[in-house]
């Protein structure tokens, strides 16, 4: 049987190692540093699949042409209006953005790309629905730590699910990588969960 390749992630987000090793996808992270600006007139959903396939031919060609093997990109996007609410660069902000998602519905775009010989990329979309926040609320929300370096300044794994009144798509894509889209492309390349190894060709 065939050795079962080691899985190279593009990314230094806790979160998308924790829903790998959730699956039992054995990997190893190799963050890389891109210029995350949109394109005049690209789409969000163009712009978040060239992030995400961005990355991974990145961490791809950094790695030795002796190591090289599957490599796995993502990107998130939060949006609201069609306006894009990436990671809040202060307090301010932060409240802004949690004021704004507020008793309203927005877009989680999330797409995730992986690089081997043939590159794919699939997107995963959902739909999050807000209670109303009150102003105490997102400052105390602020002052626990956890909106800093989320999308949208907010996290459906942590504290931020208190404020979420309906979820419709998928969970993990809006915590940063949508499994489901995930565990079938690397399938194609020969990585299955633990348990479903017995599947490799």
């Amino acid at each position: 049987m065939t050795e079962t390749p080691t899985l190279v992630l593009a990314s230094a987000s806790p979160r998308r190692r924790e829903l790998l090793n959730q699956i039992g996808v054995r990997h190893r992270v190799l963050a890389v540093d891109l210029d995350e600006s949109r394109r005049a007139g690209e789409t969000v959903e163009a712009f978040v699949q060239r992030l995400a396939l961005d990355k991974a031919l990145a961490g791809w060609q950094a790695l030795p042409v002796v190591e090289r093997g599957p490599v796995l990109g993502a990107d998130t996007l939060v949006v609201l209006d069609g306006e894009t609410l990436g990671k809040p660069r202060d307090r301010d902000a932060a409240l802004t953005m949690l004021a704004r998602l507020s008793g309203r519905t927005h877009e989680v775009l999330t797409a995730v790309a992986l690089v081997t010989p043939e590159p794919e990329v699939r997107l995963s979309r959902s739909r999050v629905t807000f209670r109303p926040i009150e102003a105490a609320e997102r400052l105390a929300y602020w002052e626990s730590g956890e909106p800093e370096d989320k999308a949208g300044a907010y996290g459906i794994q942590g504290l931020g699910a208190i404020f979420v009144v309906r979820l419709e798509g998928s969970y993990s894509g809006v915590m940063g990588l949508p499994l489901f889209e995930t565990a079938a492309l690397l399938a194609q390349a020969g990585i299955h969960p633990a348990g479903f190894e017995r599947l490799r060709g």
